[in-house]
């Protein structure tokens, strides 16, 4: 996620791991602007115990990295991340290998688009929609210093957590 925060000359970047069942936030990294997205996937992973079942992880093809697939498939879990678009099959020695060059042959067969339907990669719209929740709380930080910011955006984090174990709205269609 490469939704930026700032005050100052300190831009943040915020990044989010939600449960998509009940949209709570469930893991949240703060980097400076010069971390890529990446290298936090393992942390925010890292977030949830171990006991609890992570079903899939759906990111932006920045996660189309051999450390992000295998820490997915490490956990369990089913990596929705499309494949960049010159990717080549990797060498198949891990789980995280196996499973990109599935989604990669599958991308290829499909075409990009239809991939990304049959997938379900649509669904990575829920964290945007939380991110854009944590801006609706203000767009800008009041804190100057990286430990303090740290801790507000921890706070706004709680914030929404509290709003959404409240109830989110549930729309049905008359038929």
């Amino acid at each position: 996620m490469r939704n930026v925060l700032h005050r100052g000359r300190q831009p943040q970047k915020i990044h989010l791991g939600i449960n998509e069942q009940t949209l709570e936030v469930r893991a949240v990294e703060i980097t400076g602007s010069h971390v890529g997205d990446a290298p936090v996937l393992p942390d925010l992973l890292g977030q949830i115990p171990a006991d609890q079942e992570i079903g899939s992880v759906t990111a932006d093809g920045a996660y189309d990295t051999r450390k992000c697939h295998d820490a997915i498939a490490d956990r369990g879990a089913q990596a929705v991340i499309p494949p960049r678009k010159n990717a080549k099959p990797w060498k198949t020695v891990t789980a995280g290998a196996v499973a990109r060059n599935e989604a990669l042959r599958a991308s290829k067969c499909l075409g990009r688009a239809l991939w990304r339907r049959w997938s379900g990669y649509h669904r990575r719209s829920r964290v945007e929609t939380k991110m854009h929740c944590v801006k609706l709380l203000g767009q800008r930080l009041m804190a100057r210093d990286f430990d303090r910011q740290v801790a507000e955006l921890h706070v706004r984090i709680a914030i929404l957590n509290r709003y959404t174990a409240l109830g989110i709205p549930v729309t049905e269609a008359e038929g």
